[in-house]
């Protein structure tokens, strides 16, 4: 049996007050609390820390030898809940953050700066991978997923979302011209996803309802690869705003067939294990970010909107 908070506080308790009635007293329990505690305490040790008389608490060798540990690690518990309390002041640690390439260059560094400046205590470990992650096992804190969330133990915080448009880049008109109508589509050069086949399906309408199949000329695992593609005119691709906003604003990626596109947008979620209170590191970035990605210094996403609940593996949908 191991010793107890409990025990070393009463022990250390009656010593200072010299009695158990005023040991009592100060920490708000019985006479007869605090002398079972006691006698459970020697047990344990299996030794005799005081010698009670009708007067006075007298310790014994062992005794005072006990209290000398029992006063430190009081001590170094009152230091580490001191510690956890500046930490909620200010903020401080390692925080690893997981997202895909494109949100993580487009949406993450470009918060980073200011970011480091009102947190200069919380060391960023920025993690980017296309592929489904488990947090646990890549000790992350935070990852930031797009697409809708499966059931799981996670906890997901809504960021927002964001539209996906088909777009191809003036370089590429130049060469192949540019489709009047869905249909035309499959004259053209399209640039699609290795996986997952739903990202291959296009907001588009037509015979085939609002999402259209497409079969790439040349595919790619990640969204910032088809973004370089389409930048350098080899296709076309239909990707997430919070990649190609800037593009679009610039003139060097043009929407195509806006009449005909369904407005899709694709849930934003950060998402982190949650089986007690989140360490401040980790509130205060969902904070900054939320408030960021939210108030309209990101032009592509609008207002959060809960969107499901989150799965430990789920694939982003828009890489």
């Amino acid at each position: 049996m191991k010793t107890t908070l409990d025990e070393l506080q009463a022990f250390t308790a009656v010593v200072d007050t010299g009695s158990v009635t005023a040991a009592a007293e100060r920490l708000d329990q019985t006479v007869s609390g605090i002398s079972r505690t006691l006698g459970r305490l020697e047990k344990k040790l299996d030794t005799t820390l005081l010698r009670r008389t009708t007067r006075r608490i007298v310790l014994t060798e062992e005794g005072q030898a006990f209290l000398t540990h029992a006063r430190a690690i009081l001590a170094a518990i009152d230091t580490a809940e001191e510690q956890m309390a500046l930490r909620r002041q200010q903020p401080a640690g390692r925080l690893r953050v997981n997202a895909a390439t494109p949100f993580m260059l487009h949406a993450i560094v470009p918060l980073v700066p200011a970011f480091r400046s009102a947190y200069p205590q919380i060391d960023l470990e920025l993690d980017t991978d296309e592929l489904n992650i488990d947090l646990l096992e890549r000790r992350t804190d935070v990852a930031i997923r797009i697409g809708t969330l499966r059931n799981s133990t996670l906890h997901a915080r809504p960021l927002g979302t964001s539209r996906i448009r088909v777009l191809a880049s003036p370089p590429y008109f130049d060469r192949h011209g540019r489709p009047r109508s869905v249909a035309g589509l499959a004259r053209h050069q399209l640039l699609g996803f290795t996986q997952p086949e739903s990202l291959n399906r296009w907001p588009l309408r037509g015979v085939h309802g609002d999402a259209w199949p497409i079969t790439p000329a040349i595919t790619a695992s990640s969204g910032e690869t088809l973004r370089q593609l389409a930048l350098e005119g080899a296709g076309i691709a239909c990707l997430s705003d919070f990649m190609t906003a800037g593009d679009r604003a610039r003139g060097e990626l043009v929407q195509l067939l806006a009449r005909d596109t369904v407005e899709v947008r694709q849930p934003i979620n950060a998402v982190y294990y949650r089986n007690t209170a989140l360490a401040a590191r980790v509130t205060c970035f969902l904070d900054f970010i939320a408030a960021r990605l939210g108030s309209g210094e990101t032009a592509w996403l609008p207002s959060a909107e809960p969107t499901g609940t989150p799965d430990g593996r789920t694939r982003r949908l828009a890489r």
